[in-house]
């Protein structure tokens, strides 16, 4: 697979873009209680005036799967979708791993205009059992499941949205692809090889203006954990680690405060 042949949606007009990075597990379709209709319709957005563009990353979604999942090959991947938009200013948007991404693409190693960086729910800490944890996942089959509400559970999991959504929900079944013998969730198992890397390091890489958020209920991290990277760090109260779906007008009024 060569970096950057990620699918995408994308719509708007104009020079600005605002790039949605998913987190680890997920995919594109996270970000649908942000977006409303605008990922199926690629129309513009309400409430952003220019061109949007939301990708999976290499081994979610639709994206094709091909290792290496580390950290640059998924900032080139996604470096190489925002100069292909021709974008003359970048917002991000990321959501936990995808935070971590947003950050990297906007250090001086990509050379690209990146204006700003909104980063929610990141896990700047892991624990040695954490790490091992994902590496466990990295080393396993794809699990296949007889049922396609079975298989959007598990999907569910690694995004990071059990309990937010019934499997049986077609938005939950998104990411549930047909394999030989059943159904199984979208994403590569080997992904979670990259859980590991250095967060505050990757983080401190960036050159933009850095923003951090999370729910006030995230367990992966909190305002002290934040602080230190970004003094003016915000909390989203009654959201989990996935404000941009529990919250998502409160994450549309961080993004304008940027502006």
């Amino acid at each position: 697979m060569e970096p950057g042949r990620l699918v995408l949606d994308r719509g708007g007009e104009g020079p600005d873009l605002l790039l949605f990075l998913h987190g680890l597990g997920a995919s594109g379709a996270v970000w649908d209680p942000m977006l409303g209709d605008a990922r199926a319709t690629a129309r513009g957005l309400d409430r952003w005036d220019g061109t949007w563009a939301v990708p999976d990353l290499r081994g979610h979604g639709r994206s094709p799967h091909g290792p290496p999942y580390s950290v640059g090959v998924h900032v080139a991947d996604v470096a190489t979708v925002v100069a292909e938009t021709g974008a003359e200013s970048v917002t991000v948007v990321g959501h936990s791993f995808g935070g971590v991404l947003g950050a990297v693409l906007a250090s001086e190693v990509f050379g690209l205009p990146v204006r700003g960086v909104l980063a929610v729910g990141v896990k700047l800490d892991w624990t040695d059992d954490e790490i091992a944890g994902g590496h466990r996942v990295a080393q396993r089959d794809r699990r296949v499941f007889a049922t396609r509400a079975e298989a959007a559970g598990q999907a569910l999991r690694f995004a990071g949205l059990q309990g937010l959504l019934d499997p049986g929900d077609p938005r939950a079944q998104q990411d549930v692809v047909e394999v030989p013998g059943g159904f199984a969730a979208a994403v590569d198992p080997r992904t979670f090889s990259v859980v590991g890397a250095d967060v505050r390091a990757l983080m401190a890489l960036c050159r933009a203006p850095l923003r951090l958020a999370a729910g006030s209920a995230d367990p992966g991290t909190s305002l002290d954990a934040m602080r230190p990277v970004d003094p003016s760090a915000t909390v989203i109260d009654g959201a989990g680690h996935n404000a941009h779906w529990e919250r998502p007008d409160e994450v549309w009024r961080l993004l304008e405060g940027m502006s």
